[in-house]
């Protein structure tokens, strides 16, 4: 996936985000003008047996918390990364609530992240590969029922920033589709032939780091088609058709998801997960519905805006496409896989931003709701998921994912877990100048 990166956004607080995966004016022109689906004038229609977790089913009511206080810091508007913001230390972590089940399968996920944490280069810029490797070594013979004590005595707390954090949630939802087209179905396509990846920094070194996707239109690249022109019809003969979906808007939720599960007539079942997207700008569109007065009371989740869209589908098919972003997916023969190209956990993956949290890192959350607390493995990235102390957590597949994940909007405070000594060797690189710029650090 992102589920995002390869899962990817979040269904949770879709009023505030709305999120999706991957990176996501005018329309192109089309190649193609015979709809892909047939629109309807009245609510879109669903598969002859329903699907075994609709959307649009309540989101689980959350039991309140009250967050640890952050420590005094800075947030530097425009900061590129944890490093050129500035960090400062965290609370010890033995002072943190850590819940013993929730620690025992957060040190497995962690397990798997050693690999990658070792390898990779941090672009948060708080860490090198060599840090890890004791508490990696460490993880690999700790018993998981130790794993609190792993946590309090290989790693140490900072803060990035204001440490306010903001945190939603993403799921695997299942949805009813059919292998063959029928009537108000919508395609489920694969990456289409024509999609281009261009990485900028190959042809001028100051955009390195910078991609664009896009088409050949003649002697010119040109945006990909936007989600109304694929969905009037653009992708013929362009991309190959896994499935269709019974209802247009729990394929575009599946989108914002990044991966997912489509049940077919037949019971067969399909799992598929994120490929890439068509390279346009993502919108957010409970962000929309709530700027224009859309959503009433207890409308804000996701299942209240799923709940809204079917009841007004020609306004809904509307704003819906106001979201140029389209998704393409893969079929997939395994589990899920996050950005780390690794399985993620329901319960203790999060999706962050790479420029602010290590990937492969715990991090501890101290929130307003108690369903979102404790240690937390950032092995995900997702398209909304910017800037520091952001997190998409991801809760898995089923009726209790779909219920959590879809209320999600938590806000409270992120502790950072890095392995001890991480901090003042970042305050060394720093004063080397090994390190970006940033605020003063503070003890």
């Amino acid at each position: 996936m992102r589920i995002r990166g390869a899962l990817a956004l979040a269904g949770a607080m879709a009023v505030a985000a709305c999120v999706g995966p991957g990176a996501r004016l005018t329309p192109p022109r089309s190649g193609a003008s015979r709809p892909a689906f047939a629109p309807s004038a009245s609510r879109p229609p669903r598969a002859a047996a329903p699907t075994s977790y609709p959307l649009d089913r309540p989101a689980r009511q959350p039991v309140a918390s009250t967050p640890l206080p952050p420590v005094p810091g800075i947030a530097v508007p425009g900061a590129v990364s944890a490093s050129a913001n500035g960090i400062v230390r965290g609370p010890a972590v033995s002072t943190l609530p850590l819940e013993r089940d929730q620690a025992s399968a957060a040190l497995a996920a962690f397990r798997l992240s050693c690999p990658s944490l070792v390898r990779r280069t941090d672009t948060s810029g708080l860490t090198l590969g060599a840090d890890w490797q004791a508490a990696c070594i460490a993880a690999s013979t700790t018993a998981d029922r130790d794993a609190a004590s792993f946590f309090q005595r290989w790693f140490e707390a900072v803060q990035v920033g204001d440490g306010r954090a903001f945190a939603t949630g993403y799921f695997i939802p299942e949805i009813a589709g059919s292998r063959e087209p029928r009537p108000g179905y919508a395609p489920i396509y694969a990456r289409p032939t024509d999609l281009i990846d261009v990485d900028l920094g190959s042809f001028v070194d100051t955009l390195a780091g910078k991609k664009i996707r896009g088409r050949v239109d003649g002697s010119r690249l040109v945006p990909y088609y936007d989600r109304t022109a694929i969905e009037q019809g653009a992708l013929e003969g362009r991309a190959r058709v896994l499935g269709y979906a019974a209802d247009p808007v729990e394929l575009f939720f599946l989108q914002v998801q990044g991966s997912g599960l489509v049940r077919m007539r037949g019971g067969e079942l399909l799992r598929i997960g994120y490929e890439t997207q068509n390279g346009r700008e993502y919108t957010g569109i409970g962000a929309l519905m709530k700027s224009r007065g859309l959503l009433g009371p207890g409308q804000s989740s996701m299942q209240g805006i799923v709940a809204w869209l079917h009841a007004h589908p020609d306004e809904g098919r509307a704003i819906m496409r106001e979201n140029k972003s389209y998704v393409f997916f893969r079929e997939l023969d395994g589990p899920p896989l996050g950005a780390l190209g690794l399985p993620v956990t329901g319960g203790v993956t999060v999706a962050a931003d790479p420029r602010f949290v290590p990937l492969g890192a715990p991090i501890f959350l101290s929130m307003d709701r108690t369903d979102a607390n404790g240690v937390w493995i950032a092995q995900d990235t997702g398209g909304a998921i910017k800037g520091a102390n952001r997190v998409d957590t991801f809760w898995g597949a089923g009726e209790a994912a779909r219920a959590t994940a879809g209320g999600m909007s938590a806000r409270g405070t992120a502790f950072l877990l890095l392995p001890v000594g991480s901090y003042d060797r970042w305050v060394a690189r720093r004063a080397a100048g090994g390190v970006g710029g940033g605020t003063t650090p503070r003890r």
